[in-house]
């Protein structure tokens, strides 16, 4: 991805997670922005927008962190929203006996006493592959791969659920299920 289609991603990412209001922008309760509305709100702070730029980044980002409504109207964040007017309904569903998590070792203390937490998001972010979780982790620092024994949580009542971009979400996970 081009430098300006890596800036409009991260620009994309802060109003569609964490921030429409700043542009005007509306999402509905699934997160949904309609796509018209994106490109003229993003306009008056000097992002030049239009339909094929979203797609191309859409269909280009190798983290598949946005998805277009069928019928090519809307866009979304896959996941990773603080804004409390978004509530998507994902559909809940027994995860594999493994999944991943990347941190980095300054954070393995409060881990160690808290679990993992959402923090200023709604759900705790979980990887299917090792390579992604260290990837994420490596964001922060020098990336630590914790192992999430998933399927004994669902068995014990926590609920899982799977984003658009193959992001598996829960409300959180206690340290009894980490493996360092």
């Amino acid at each position: 991805m081009s430098e300006k289609h890596t800036d409009i991603s991260k620009f994309l990412s802060y109003i569609l997670r964490h921030q429409p209001e700043t542009i005007g922008l509306f999402l509905d309760k699934e997160g949904w922005a309609i796509i018209d509305d994106l490109i003229l709100c993003s306009a008056k702070k000097g992002y030049v927008l239009d339909k094929i730029l979203i797609r191309n980044i859409v269909d280009n980002s190798d983290k598949k962190r946005f998805t277009i409504s069928d019928d090519g109207s809307r866009i979304r964040a896959s996941q990773g929203h603080s804004s409390q007017q978004v509530n998507i309904d994902y559909k809940e569903k027994a995860p594999p006996f493994f999944l991943y998590h990347g941190t980095t070792k300054r954070f393995l203390p409060t881990i160690r006493e808290q679990g993992l937490l959402p923090m200023s998001r709604q759900y705790v972010h979980l990887s299917p592959d090792e390579n992604t979780a260290i990837s994420v982790g490596q964001r922060h620092g020098k990336p630590v791969l914790l192992k999430i024994k998933t399927l004994n949580m669902y068995e014990q009542g926590f609920k899982f659920y799977q984003a658009d971009n193959g992001v598996w979400l829960t409300e959180q996970v206690p340290y009894e299920f980490i493996q360092e």
